[in-house]
């Protein structure tokens, strides 16, 4: 649980590792199938792609946008180069899931992208600031956004795990 009275930047950081795990706990304790396993047609969405579609999100805005890291997409064309004038699905990819896709690389690229976040993040200041499409984008902004993004995926993810097991809350 997020601290109930912190600074700012507590109080951020607090919310989106609650985010992040809140998502791992959707996924832990299931078999390769059922991180699979779709919502209801015409819908691909599934707990592996919402993993692989975070891991993009992670990568786009702490290193992307942030640092100016000149990276690939992990998913889809990883070769391909990632520009600000994309959409977001060309930007982030789908939630599909490649045939050939594994879970446990999946979670792990997942993390991965997390710790290169956090390492990232620390000792800058929220006012800190990166490039999006020629506009500087602060810190702050950045974290209020991943909140956004996780707690809006993590509902998704509460229905497919509810669908997959029974399973419910946070």
């Amino acid at each position: 649980m997020p601290a109930l009275n912190a600074d700012e930047r507590t109080t951020l950081t607090d919310w989106l590792d609650f985010h992040r795990t809140t998502l791992a706990m959707k996924c832990a304790g299931l078999d390769q199938r059922q991180l699979r396993e779709e919502s209801v047609p015409p819908s691909t969405l599934s707990l592996l792609g919402l993993v692989q579609h975070l891991t993009e999100v992670e990568r786009h805005w702490f290193r992307r946008v942030l640092t100016g890291e000149e990276l690939p997409k992990v998913y889809g064309d990883g070769n391909a180069a990632v520009t600000d004038e994309q959409d977001i699905s060309q930007r982030y990819g789908s939630f599909e899931v490649a045939a050939e896709a594994n879970p446990e690389q999946a979670l792990a690229a997942w993390r991965s992208e997390i710790q290169h976040a956090d390492a990232n993040c620390a000792g800058l200041s929220l006012d800190a600031t990166g490039t999006l499409m020629g506009q500087t984008v602060s810190l702050r902004w950045i974290y209020v956004h991943m909140i956004e993004e996780y707690a809006r995926h993590n509902g998704h993810a509460d229905l497919l795990r509810e669908r997959i097991d029974g399973t419910t809350g946070f």
